[in-house]
C-alpha cells in the first residue's frame, strides 16, 4: 500500500531531515579523535629497539616463555616521554629466564658482529708460583768447571812432544825430535823448546830454549829467553827474543831472533797447519827457515839464508793425546853453507822418509 503525504507535510519532513543532518556534522567537527590513536601509537619506544639484531642467528632459538617472567612489577615510566624509562633488573624474574636461555643454541649464533670489547678476562694465577732464584740454585745449576782456570793465579802446565820420529836418511838411521812446553798462568808463562836429531846412534843436533813469555793478546806471546846449541861442535849459547801465535786460519807461527857468542847473530822462522781430513785423520804441513849473520866454518853454517826444511805428516788420533803418523820431508842448503856442506862431502838437498808418534800431556 502506498503512502501518499500532501505537499506541505512532505516539505515539513524535508526541513526537519536537513537539520537532523546539519547537527551530526557539527557534532563530527566538534569529536576529540585523540582518542582514537593506534594501539603502536601507545607504546612507548624501547631500548632494545637500537640494537641491531640483522647479525645474530637466531633462527633456532627457542622462544622465550614471557608468561612466567614477573611484568607486573616492572617501571615502563609515564606514557607520552620522548626518552625511554631504565628499567629496574631488580624486580625482573630472572629464575624463569635462566631456563628459557638454556635452552638457546649458542653454537649457530654469529659472534663475529657482536662487540666483546668491553668484557674483561679474568686474570688466572699459578697453583704453584715460581720460587725467587738463589745463589744457592746458580752454584747448584752451574757449578764451578775443573781443570783450567781463566784470568786467576793458578798454575798450569802443558807438554807437547810434537815429532818423535824415525827418519830414513842417507847417513842411515836417524832419530828425531821437536818438542815443546809451558808452566805458568794465562799471561806469564816460561816456554820450553828443545830439538834436535841422532844418527847411527851419535847426537849430531841437539838445543834448549828457555824463554819468558807474556801474552799481548788472545793469540799472541812475545818471548825473550836464553838457548843452548849442544852440537854441533863445542856448545855455545845464545840470547833469544820474538813472538809465537796463532795467525788467520789457525796457522801456528814462530819467528824468533838469536844473538850468539863472538857477535853471531841468526833467525828462525817455524810454521805448521793441521788439515783435517776427518775428526781423527789430520794431515801437517810444516816448514823451517834458517838465517846467520855471518859465516861459521866450525859449525857449517854460512852467511844468509842458510837451509830450509819442509815437511808433510799424515798422523791419526787414536785418542786426542796419542797420534801415530808418516809422511816426508825435505832439506836443502843455500849459499855459503851449501859450499861449506859440499866441502864436507855431504848432499845440499836431501829428501827422508819419517814414521813417527804425536802425544801431548
Amino acid at each position: 500500500m502506498t503512502t501518499r503525504f500532501s505537499r506541505p507535510t512532505f516539505i515539513a519532513l524535508t526541513v526537519s531531515l536537513c537539520a537532523m543532518t546539519g547537527g551530526l556534522a557539527n557534532a563530527a567537527e566538534t569529536m576529540d579523535h585523540s582518542m582514537h590513536k593506534s594501539p603502536a601509537a601507545k607504546q612507548k619506544p624501547s631500548s632494545t629497539a637500537q640494537m641491531d639484531h640483522s647479525a645474530m642467528g637466531h633462527g633456532t632459538m627457542q622462544p622465550v616463555d614471557h608468561s612466567k617472567m614477573d611484568h607486573g612489577a616492572m617501571d615502563h615510566g609515564q606514557k607520552g616521554q620522548d626518552k625511554p624509562a631504565e628499567t629496574d633488573h631488580s624486580k625482573m624474574n630472572h629464575g624463569a629466564m635462566q631456563g628459557q636461555m638454556g635452552s638457546m643454541d649458542h653454537s649457530t649464533m654469529d659472534h663475529s658482529q657482536m662487540n666483546h670489547g668491553g668484557v674483561e678476562t679474568p686474570r688466572t694465577t699459578s697453583r704453584n708460583p715460581i720460587p725467587v732464584l738463589t745463589d744457592a740454585d746458580r752454584e747448584a745449576a752451574f757449578p764451578p768447571l775443573p781443570g783450567h782456570k781463566v784470568h786467576d793465579s793458578a798454575i798450569n802446565n802443558f807438554f807437547l812432544l810434537d815429532q818423535l820420529e824415525y827418519q830414513d836418511a842417507d847417513e842411515g838411521s836417524t832419530l828425531a825430535w821437536d818438542a815443546i812446553g809451558w808452566i805458568g798462568g794465562d799471561i806469564n808463562r816460561l816456554w820450553l823448546r828443545s830439538e834436535g836429531e841422532r844418527t847411527n846412534g851419535v847426537t849430531e843436533d841437539a838445543e834448549v830454549q828457555a824463554l819468558y813469555g807474556h801474552s799481548i793478546g788472545p793469540w799472541w806471546d812475545v818471548v825473550a829467553g836464553v838457548r843452548q846449541d849442544f852440537k854441533p861442535e863445542s856448545p855455545q849459547t845464545w840470547a833469544a827474543f820474538g813472538i809465537q801465535g796463532l795467525a788467520l786460519y789457525a796457522f801456528e807461527a814462530e819467528a824468533t831472533a838469536f844473538v850468539g857468542e863472538n857477535g853471531q847473530t841468526a833467525a828462525r822462522l817455524e810454521g805448521d797447519y793441521d788439515i783435517l781430513l776427518t775428526n781423527r785423520l789430520i794431515l801437517q804441513p810444516t816448514a823451517e827457515v834458517n838465517f846467520y849473520g855471518k859465516n861459521d866454518p866450525e859449525r857449517g853454517v854460512g852467511s844468509g839464508l842458510a837451509n830450509t826444511e819442509l815437511g808433510l805428516r799424515l798422523r791419526y788420533e787414536i785418542v786426542r793425546q796419542f797420534a801415530p803418523y808418516i809422511g816426508v820431508t825435505w832439506s836443502r842448503s843455500y849459499g855459503n853453507t851449501a859450499d861449506l856442506v859440499r866441502d864436507e862431502g855431504g848432499d845440499i838437498d836431501e829428501a827422508r822418509f819419517v814414521a813417527g808418534i804425536r802425544m801431548w800431556f
